[in-house]
């Protein structure tokens, strides 16, 4: 009996033990998983569109160059920290120019590429002056994603306006995509279309247009389509042009012609670009208004007399940027509207 009674309390002991070992399994937590680390996971990329063809891009990448003077006040103005910019072909008072951390690559005829290759970019966004030098950054940098930005507005583009406006949407839009700045980049997109519209609407058909450059003291022809700044505008706006010579180009200065030509053509509309002006170490520095306003020979014309004169932004010719078009474009609505 005694045996039975041992047999039976052992057996209850034993079920007693599973059935705390079954609890305690029960209320355990699993053990966790090892989380994936950033380090294991794939950076985000963004296949653009430039000049070349598909360039695939990391989204927000490190150690960016931009050498493209349309990009450097949008960049600014998201914040974008840049690895090396040409400091020589920029405004003075750009951050980018006055950040010491920032290293400076020169202009676009001696450019120091050895300084953009020590920056092992991720990035390196190509375009006006330097698109020449594409296939030297690409072998410089071929672990880079090399992108090229420049849009054909010279004396060969068929229809250099509409490549103007749709260059500076494309552009601002990739730069929106790479740096995950979507929304504001189709805000300048939709802010360029208004400037647009408000200018077109403000023209009456009819006024005729010469727009000039003016540089080192003396006032060049900005020719209708080839000329730089203005004329792609001429095809944007359908202006009538005062003025038309065969053989024009895309000088950064403008054509050489007489003012006394300009004059004969007495345009009722003056639109001035100061090339001189955001240029530092131009020794023959002379305003542009100074140059405009002690030209005798312009003094009788419509648009002189009238007061009828647009200068654009004074940084416009180093400073190419779409806010820039969006403020010029702005300006020449509001003259015109008067």
């Amino acid at each position: 009996m005694g045996k039975i009674k041992l047999t039976i309390i052992m057996a209850i002991f034993v079920l007693m033990l599973a059935a705390c070992s079954s609890s305690d399994t029960a209320n355990s937590e699993p053990e966790a998983s090892e989380p994936e680390t950033s380090e294991d996971a794939e950076p985000e990329t963004v296949e653009i569109t430039d000049a070349h063809g598909t360039v695939t891009v990391p989204v927000n990448p490190k150690n960016v160059v931009a050498l493209d003077n349309r990009t450097f006040e949008t960049l600014e103005a998201w914040d974008i920290e840049l690895a090396a910019v040409p400091k020589a072909v920029m405004l003075e008072d750009s951050p980018y120019v006055a950040d010491e951390n920032v290293q400076d690559i020169g202009n676009h005829r001696e450019p120091n590429l050895e300084i953009l290759a020590a920056a092992d970019p991720e990035l390196v966004i190509v375009g006006q002056r330097f698109s020449g030098f594409y296939e030297d950054i690409k072998k410089l940098v071929p672990n880079a994603a090399v992108i090229d930005l420049n849009v054909d507005v010279s004396e060969e583009a068929e229809a250099p306006g509409e490549n103007l406006v749709n260059g500076f949407k494309e552009t601002t839009l990739t730069l929106g995509k790479i740096f995950d700045k979507n929304e504001e980049a189709e805000q300048l997109a939709a802010d360029l279309d208004a400037a647009i519209e408000k200018a077109k609407s403000a023209y009456n058909g009819s006024d005729k247009v010469m727009s000039v450059i003016v540089s080192g003291g003396a006032i060049n022809f900005s020719a209708p389509h080839t000329g730089r700044v203005w004329g792609p505008l001429y095809d944007i706006f359908e202006w009538t042009p005062a003025l038309e010579v065969d053989e024009t180009t895309t000088d950064h200065q403008g054509d050489e012609i007489s003012v006394e030509a300009i004059a004969q053509s007495n345009p009722d509309w003056l639109f001035v670009l100061d090339r001189d002006a955001p240029i530092s170490g131009e020794a023959d520095k002379v305003p542009a208004q100074d140059v405009i306003d002690n030209s005798p020979a312009l003094q009788n014309t419509t648009a002189v007399s009238e007061g009828q004169i647009v200068y654009a932004p004074m940084d416009t010719y180093l400073n190419e940027s779409v806010q820039t078009f969006i403020e010029l474009f702005e300006s020449i609505a509001a003259a015109l509207a008067e």
